[in-house]
């Protein structure tokens, strides 16, 4: 038997960050291949994985977070698959500009689509442990007659853990509605034998742009067990649930998303008042994910959590626009005002960008 060569070298608690160089140094020192370093001073060392490209939150550990959308294997031709839609230029004032806003119900049809705002927001609160103790908050809880309850239940501060768990669902959700109003258009147009006018486009698109918010938000944090059986459970009631209103009252869907849209972005300007507070302090310095600076074209500078939730609720903002506009016109004859050329641009009118953003979207009598 014999014995193999070590080499001990002390290693205290503050210098666990050069030990990866101390034992660099003592094996290329030493020209034995079967070398070895040993800690002592009842300091152990093993060799871990490198977390440097991790973020510095995520709601699972970090030996448990696994990495997302892996490069696709045996891919030898093919060098990228780029955005089938590139997202437009949003400038750091117009993404400050963004506003909270309510649009005024005017008939039944908009009674009914709020009231179930009410209801998802109401349900999703409560399952999702959502509380957002303020001023402001307490206002818009009376609006949507759940003061009393939360103030029943107390008031429970946003962690980034819980902030990350409501963006993954609700995200998960709001690429459903796009998605199926193009669908349903796609079939009218086809069974009809006529054009759509340019609905189509505009709305799987949105689909697509909610999807990269969810996608950007699992890079972020992975989702437990209980949230993905959630995710199942409420795409599958949704989706069948707006695939048949959509049938039947395509407007009311369209101010039913435009409500929505008005509930993430007041979403995303609480939480992004809350990390200029500094009320989450793992968000201060963290920094995007690669995915979302290519997507927004995020400018050097400007890459923090912070401005990615900027960019977020412009888009949502963006949709508020769309589908509040969508649901003031007519489903079958009026064309999509934001791809349409107008007869003088240089009058404000719908576009993709938000330089001419309207909260509660465009009248009928102003863009047709």
């Amino acid at each position: 038997m014999y014995a193999r060569p070590t080499t001990s070298a002390l290693v205290n608690a503050k210098a666990t960050t050069k030990l990866s160089q101390v034992a660099f140094i003592l094996t290329s020192n030493v020209p034995s291949p079967s070398t070895y370093v040993k800690p002592c001073a009842c300091n152990h060392f093993s060799r871990r994985l490198d977390y440097s490209n991790r973020r510095n939150f995520a709601s699972t550990s970090r030996r448990s977070l696994k990495e997302y959308f892996p490069a696709p294997r045996d891919n030898v031709n093919i060098k990228v698959t780029p955005p089938a839609w590139h997202h437009p230029v949003y400038s750091e004032q117009q993404m400050r500009d963004i506003k909270v806003a309510h649009r005024e119900t005017k008939n039944w049809q908009d009674w009914i689509a709020i009231a179930l705002v009410r209801l998802f927001r109401f349900g999703s609160d409560i399952a999702m442990g959502y509380s957002h103790p303020t001023q402001e908050a307490k206002e818009k809880g009376s609006w949507l007659g759940l003061a009393k309850i939360k103030s029943w239940i107390g008031p429970s501060p946003m962690t980034e853990r819980k902030w990350l768990v409501r963006f993954l669902f609700l995200e998960s959700v709001a690429g459903v509605p796009g998605m199926v109003a193009g669908s349903v258009r796609h079939l009218h147009s086809l069974r009809r034998l006529n054009r759509d006018n340019g609905w189509i486009e505009t709305l799987l698109e949105e689909a697509y742009n909610e999807r990269m918010h969810l996608l950007t938000f699992m890079k972020l944090a992975e989702p437990g067990w209980f949230m993905k059986t959630m995710i199942i459970g409420a795409q599958g009631v949704f989706y069948n649930g707006f695939f048949l209103s959509y049938l039947m009252a395509p407007r009311i869907c369209h101010r039913f998303v435009g409500y929505l849209e008005e509930e993430a972005v007041l979403t995303y300007t609480r939480a992004i008042e809350d990390i200029e507070a500094g009320k989450l302090p793992k968000w201060q310095k963290l920094q995007a994910p690669e995915i979302a600076v290519r997507y927004w074209n995020m400018p050097e500078g400007h890459r923090t959590m912070r401005d990615l939730l900027l960019y977020v609720r412009a888009d949502e903002a963006k949709h508020r626009e769309v589908n509040h506009t969508l649901g003031n016109l007519e489903q079958k004859i009026d064309p999509n005002p934001f791809v349409s050329e107008y007869e003088d641009p240089s009058k404000p009118h719908p576009s993709k960008g938000i330089e001419n953003i309207k909260s509660t979207g465009w009248e009928r009598r102003e863009v047709i």
